[in-house]
């Protein structure tokens, strides 16, 4: 007699029927002939897959049951990495982080696929994501060895909470994270402002960073800002235990010069720093194309 095997789900039934139907008509050769059949129980959607017959010379009832569960299994993890996932974090952000908006709900879901490696085309071939389906895909193995039916469901939440875990702990970074660039975004939107409402004390400034990761401010004729610009922030760094790239933030906001002229930069140290000082000065931050100052050696 043929084993059956029953699936039950309260969601993606059709996505499942779907698959199993093309999975399993590949799998006739392989001496697997399956028949399924759909019932609904509640809120539940059973399908049951019957082995109806060996079509294959030689297969056994075992290789065929075998065959079977490892089908299923690549089935169901699949749907629960792809779809199932999804709805997981969702309700994980809604239920945890309620008092947020649902644009920053949005966006702490994106961040969230991104700490668990489903960000972009190629996310199912990194190692990672590769390891979190074997991972599933054998605990559904191990399950169906001894039982004839699964509840994807109760499974997830009962048999899989390493995984659950591990979504809770992407949340947790996806939270961090948002808050984190809101708070430089608004860190960002002052410093405009202080820039907007400060007349400028210079109309250009060239700023050169060394090797060595120093960096000097040059006037319009290419000589050193004076040192009167300049004095204020050094005591403000021994007393606030301000750092060098502070200091050159607030040096450089408190002349707001209506130009800056970026010099060519060969330390990566900087790269944040730059990229700030581009946000705050937009339009007045330009790239020099080469000049003796960005061949200069430290």
């Amino acid at each position: 007699m043929g084993q059956t095997i029953s699936i039950g789900a309260t969601q993606h039934m059709e996505l499942f029927k779907a698959k199993l139907g093309s999975h399993l008509k590949l799998c006739e050769g392989q001496g697997l002939k399956v028949d399924l059949e759909e019932s609904p129980a509640g809120k539940f959607t059973f399908l049951s897959c019957h082995i109806a017959g060996e079509t294959q010379r030689g297969s056994s009832n075992e290789h065929t049951q075998i065959l079977l569960r490892q089908q299923l299994a690549e089935i169901i993890s699949d749907v629960i990495l792809n779809h199932w996932e999804d709805v997981l974090l969702k309700d994980m952000i809604r239920e945890n982080y309620y008092y947020f908006g649902d644009e920053e709900k949005k966006l702490i879901f994106d961040y969230s696929l991104r700490h668990i490696n489903r960000e972009g085309k190629e996310a199912q071939n990194t190692l990672y994501w590769l390891s979190r389906k074997n991972q599933i895909n054998q605990k559904i193995i191990d399950f169906l060895n001894y039982n004839n039916r699964i509840i994807v469901d109760g499974f997830i939440r009962f048999r899989l909470k390493e995984y659950l875990a591990e979504l809770r702990d992407a949340t947790e970074k996806a939270v961090d994270e948002f808050l984190m660039e809101r708070e430089y975004r608004e860190f960002i939107q002052l410093l405009q402002y202080f820039v907007e409402v400060q007349e400028p004390r210079m109309e250009i400034v060239h700023l050169y960073i060394s090797e060595s990761g120093s960096f000097r401010l040059f006037d319009d004729k290419m000589q050193p800002v004076r040192s009167d610009y300049m004095d204020g922030f050094f005591l403000d760094m021994l007393e606030n235990e301000m750092n060098y790239e502070d200091l050159l933030i607030s040096a450089l906001i408190t002349i707001a010069p209506r130009r800056i002229n970026i010099h060519q930069v060969c330390n990566n140290s900087y790269t944040t720093t730059l990229e700030t000082i581009r946000s705050v000065f937009t339009d007045r931050v330009s790239e020099c194309p080469g000049c003796s100052l960005c061949t200069k050696k430290p």
